[in-house]
């Protein structure tokens, strides 16, 4: 029986389904007051890990969980990510390592989520211009003096993985993975083998909402939609896989919870193993 379950770092307990926040509108008015009620009733359904970042709105994603959650319940788990630096009017977003502005990132997390902790706290990206022993040395910094709980990656290779390990202990790695977009298959196969958390960023594939033939029959057998099929086979893919699915809207959020109780079977899961993936472009 696939857990439900799962310790990041062997020591936060979250359920495996999370929520990523990064859909929902932060701007004054009716946009706004949805969002913060899709927010609480991820909550209210047993949700106990929230996804965010500072690049989401610039930090008003982070702001709009508080006015939607905190007092945060004590089992939930919301996660934040770094390094990305607001671009000026014109520019892109640029990535940002120097121990310097880590420190103020991190500080200013602390200040917007209103805690003394944060759980996990997630590179959004490695800066290659930056030694790396910096950039983790300075989130270590931290998480010795009990600011942040647990350090985790996002879209890295297995060396990235290896050497980051060889500094710092990770916690979890988010790449983008699906049922229908594979390419970070031995990143993991390595969290896997170390038992390090999985958090598949656009964990359902734009494609998977029309199905493929074989989505829609195994779809139409658990009386589910494809989307709950594509999560439903990445919880079963490993029991370090966390999705975390995005959206904005009540219904798509409730289907996305009830899609930790699918179970395939094993002619189902084959089945879906032997898709063959869009190619690139």
């Amino acid at each position: 029986m696939t857990s439900s379950t799962f310790r990041i770092g062997g020591e936060i307990g979250v359920r495996r389904i999370g929520f990523g926040a990064m859909r929902l509108a932060t701007e004054a008015g009716a946009a706004r007051e949805a969002s913060i009620a899709v927010a609480r009733r991820a909550v209210e359904l047993g949700v106990t890990l929230i996804d965010t970042a500072f690049m989401y709105g610039w930090g008003a994603n982070e702001e709009l969980l508080v006015e939607a959650l905190h007092p945060y319940p004590d089992d939930l788990l919301i996660a934040t990510k770094v390094a990305i630096e607001k671009p000026q009017p014109g520019e892109e977003a640029s990535i940002n390592g120097r121990p310097e502005f880590l420190r103020e990132q991190v500080e200013q997390a602390l200040r917007r989520l209103r805690v003394e902790r944060i759980g996990l706290l997630q590179m959004h990206r490695l800066d290659p211009k930056v030694p790396l022993a910096d950039q983790l040395g300075t989130l270590r910094e931290f998480q010795l003096d009990g600011r942040i709980g647990h350090i985790g990656l996002s879209e890295v290779t297995v060396d990235e993985l290896d050497e980051a390990r060889g500094i710092v202990d990770v916690a979890s790695v988010q790449n983008r993975y699906s049922l229908l977009d594979r390419e970070h298959e031995a990143v993991l196969d390595a969290c896997d083998a170390a038992g390090i958390a999985f958090l598949p960023w656009r964990p359902v594939h734009p494609a998977a909402s029309t199905a493929t033939a074989e989505i829609a029959a195994v779809a139409a057998e658990l009386d589910a939609t494809a989307a709950q099929v594509a999560l439903a086979w990445l919880l079963d893919r490993s029991p370090v896989v966390l999705p975390i699915p995005g959206t904005a809207s009540l219904d798509h959020l409730a289907e996305n919870v009830a899609a930790g109780d699918l179970r395939l079977s094993d002619e189902q899961r084959r089945r879906l193993d032997g898709i063959t993936l869009p190619t690139a472009g």
